[in-house]
């Protein structure tokens, strides 16, 4: 997988709407442990691209920092070269023999070889220092890429555990109000009153009995006193019919 691809990824999961996401899912719970997995595993991911460009990138500039030193190695050796033929030199015009020129000659030639090489090292140098700062600003952005998802991960997970303990509120709530619904739907005291009201029938029942019963008893007794005063008529009767006779 490329650099850019994942800078690419990087960002556009740094950037992801969590708001806008639930309100499209379905199961925002799990919507969201889905999108903490995906974060976790673009992390890793994320991680092993960037420890690998940092890893290139410090090769790199290894390199380069050996064609540096390499290139100040090389011009050295061209400057002692250098000065050694003039060295000879001057001590051939003194009077030295042939012997000393050629020698000059040599080191001349030896200094020649060490600046071309000197600049074969600085052009390797100047060459990379492009790449350098390119592969640079790569490992800033994913660096910052990385410290976004890891932060967009931290608030994943804290909105993951708010919305289970809503939910859960949520459920609670609803339980309780099933059960005061269904309390209302059955409500006892319906029952008590139609209780209450067949004890008052029962009630009034026997108050009619006790009244029916009460008047069947006033009227055994007028009864009984309608035949006392029959029979005292009758005494008396008898009693005038006896007078007369006497």
């Amino acid at each position: 997988m490329s650099k850019q691809t994942i800078l690419g990824r990087v960002t556009q999961l740094a950037k992801a709407n969590i708001n806008a996401l639930l309100d499209q899912a379905e199961d925002p719970q799990k919507m969201l442990d889905q999108l903490i997995r995906d974060y976790t595993n673009n992390i890793s991911e994320a991680e092993q691209a960037v420890a690998t460009t940092i890893g290139n990138l410090r090769m790199l500039e290894a390199d380069h920092k050996e064609d540096v030193e390499a290139a100040a190695e090389w011009g050295a050796k061209a400057l002692a070269a250098s000065r050694r033929a003039d060295e000879l030199r001057t001590a051939g015009t003194a009077g030295a023999g042939a012997g000393d020129a050629g020698s000059a000659d040599k080191f001349d030639n030896l200094a020649k070889v060490a600046l071309g090489r000197q600049m074969q090292s600085e052009k390797e140098a100047r060459t990379a220092e492009p790449t350098i700062a390119a592969q640079t600003a790569v490992v800033d952005k994913l660096r910052s890429g990385l410290d976004s998802m890891k932060d967009k991960l931290t608030e994943l997970r804290a909105k993951r555990d708010e919305l289970v303990a809503r939910a859960r509120t949520a459920q609670a709530q609803n339980t309780m109000l099933d059960a005061v619904k269904s309390i209302d739907v059955m409500d006892p005291t319906s029952d008590l009153n139609r209780f209450e009201e067949k004890v008052r029938r029962e009630e009034a029942m026997a108050l009619g009995k006790q009244e029916l019963a009460a008047s069947s008893l006033d009227a055994q007794f007028e009864s009984l006193e309608d035949l006392g005063k029959a029979s005292e008529i009758e005494a008396r009767l008898a009693a005038l019919k006896q007078n007369r006779a006497a």
